[in-house]
């Protein structure tokens, strides 16, 4: 096989096509909440169902990464990206036209999820760290990563209002055509990272996936970060899926729903880019495992702050921003990990392996969210595990082990 050099083209263009589509892919994924209760009034299926329809397209969203991430590896990020998109536009504008509950799951499970999986962070991440410096990797995925949180900023809204304006059907067709916006993305970030397979010092041939595969799942530390990633997933997807119902149940109107959640994708941009600036420019001084147990033990403090605070539209959007805040800042400190622990060659494989753990706790978070709300008629349980599980996860970070890098700046002793 001919390996190509690598293309050399402006962090700027990097980051405006990988954010770009993840903008686009995971704005329509993460604003689907908004369509539950109109699909529960058109179908009559129920809030169980439906849940379980959103949940499957959690986990979906996640096996499809490891194996996007093989087949980027392979043969280049530019045609996994082009399959992906499509499947999104797809599946949103199908949405409408199922009316039960294997049709929902084909839907926004398979197509869609699937789709914003193939074409997801476990590719988009691999591509921007190929085609960037080492220096550079921690900003910028802390800006890929803020991509897709301006995307649920802007669609939120938007898909509310299009609601309200045409219909909900017709917003999801609107949706579904606003997807293919990101195709252009796919060219600027084709090619794959098979040129920095180079053999470890004592191997003759490099490794291969399979082998990649096996030292990762071997060692503990990668083990520890992705069951603290596992409760992140069960946090934004039962964030993501229920917070217009959270909403709801507090009395509050639908509008409240749409800006709660474009709230916390607003400042989730406002976390990714933080915690992307500690990484590049504060590298030394702050372990990337702490920065994890801050982050989880932050969730913990403020979910336990709204469960004790009267349910206000002020109380309901600080709380949204404080979420947003650690909402996917958890990805660049991941990300950064998983390249420290293995290098950048099997990264999209890798790091789609965590991502896959992430959305196994996603579809707990999501079916759970609507089973809860059925068995009680409140969401207080889902909040409670939150909270443990967001301690637990604080905690299964501090034994990783991560060698300290060098203060940036310092001279070496």
């Amino acid at each position: 096989m001919t390996r190509l050099a690598p293309r050399t083209l402006s962090l700027g263009l990097v980051l405006l096509a990988a954010g770009g589509c993840f903008a686009l892919t995971m704005g329509v994924r993460q604003s689907m909440g908004l369509f539950l209760s109109p699909i529960n009034t058109h179908t009559g299926l129920g809030l169980a169902s439906i849940s379980l329809a959103f949940a499957f397209g959690q986990l979906w969203w996640g096996l499809t990464q490891p194996f996007a991430g093989m087949v980027a590896d392979r043969i280049g990020a530019g045609r996994v990206i082009v399959c992906g998109v499509l499947m999104v536009a797809v599946g949103t504008a199908l949405m409408p036209h199922m009316n039960s509950a294997a049709g929902l799951i084909f839907s926004i499970g398979v197509l869609a999820a699937g789709g914003a999986g193939i074409a997801g962070p476990s590719v988009l991440m691999a591509a921007a760290t190929r085609l960037i410096s080492p220096a550079q990797r921690g900003m910028a995925t802390g800006i890929v990563n803020a991509g897709g949180s301006f995307g649920q900023f802007v669609f939120a809204p938007l898909a509310q209002g299009l609601t309200v304006a045409a219909g909900w059907m017709s917003s999801l067709h609107v949706l579904g055509a606003l997807t293919l916006l990101a195709l252009p993305a796919a060219w600027l970030l084709r090619g794959n990272a098979l040129h920095l397979a180079a053999p470890a010092p004592g191997q003759q041939v490099a490794e291969t996936t399979r082998q990649a595969l096996s030292r990762a799942l071997g060692d503990r530390s990668f083990r520890l970060l992705c069951a603290g990633f596992f409760v992140c997933g069960f946090h934004v997807a039962f964030l993501s899926t229920h917070l217009p119902g959270v909403v709801a149940s507090c009395q509050l109107s639908p509008t409240v729903g749409a800006w709660a959640l474009g709230t916390v994708g607003l400042f989730n941009i406002i976390g990714s880019i933080g915690i992307g600036w500690l990484m590049s420019y504060r590298a030394g001084y702050w372990r990337l495992k702490t920065l994890l147990t801050w982050i989880y033990a932050a969730r913990a403090v403020a979910v336990l702050v709204f469960l004790l605070s009267p349910k206000t539209e002020a109380v309901m959007l600080v709380f949204a921003a404080v979420m947003g805040l650690t909402y996917l800042s958890t990805v660049p400190p991941t990300v950064g990990l998983v390249a420290k622990f293995f290098g950048p060659s099997h990264m999209a494989t890798l790091y789609g392996v965590a991502i896959l753990v992430h959305q196994i706790g996603a579809f707990f978070g999501a079916y759970l969210g609507g089973k809860a709300f059925e068995w009680t008629g409140s969401y207080d349980w889902m909040w409670y595990a939150d909270i443990v599980l967001a301690v637990g996860a604080a905690l299964v970070n501090l034994p990783i082990r991560e060698a300290r890098s060098a203060p940036l700046g310092a001279q070496p002793g």
